[in-house]
């Protein structure tokens, strides 16, 4: 799973929602059920997610959509198992070492 979300200090939800390719309301809906989870809000209700939020929901998203956790599985295992994170931390690494050499390969191919 890559994420490709440029240099920012807040993203919007739909920043967020596009770089998930997910919807927007599966975003608000993982806000409500995971503590984690806390963008701010300006006046007018938008939301603007932190990296630390974007962070958590990589997490989120790893535990349920690529290793078919339930919510409530994945809420337990955020709140119980510190190796979790360090899975979840060299999996998103290693993707993205395989991103690299594979676009080396293909450098070389041509």
């Amino acid at each position: 799973m890559q994420i490709e979300l440029a240099e920012k200090m807040y993203y919007s939800i739909g920043e967020v929602a596009r770089a998930f390719d997910v919807n927007a309301s599966l975003i608000r809906f993982w806000e409500k059920e995971f503590d984690v989870i806390q963008p701010r809000k300006n006046k007018k209700g938008n939301r603007y997610f932190s990296q630390q939020d974007i962070e958590n929901l990589k997490l989120i998203y790893f535990l349920v959509k690529e290793n078919g956790y339930t919510l409530e599985g994945a809420r337990q295992a955020l709140k119980n198992d510190k190796k979790v994170k360090e899975k979840a931390s060299l999996v998103f690494r290693l993707e993205k070492i395989r991103t690299e050499l594979k676009s080396i390969s293909d450098l070389l191919e041509d």
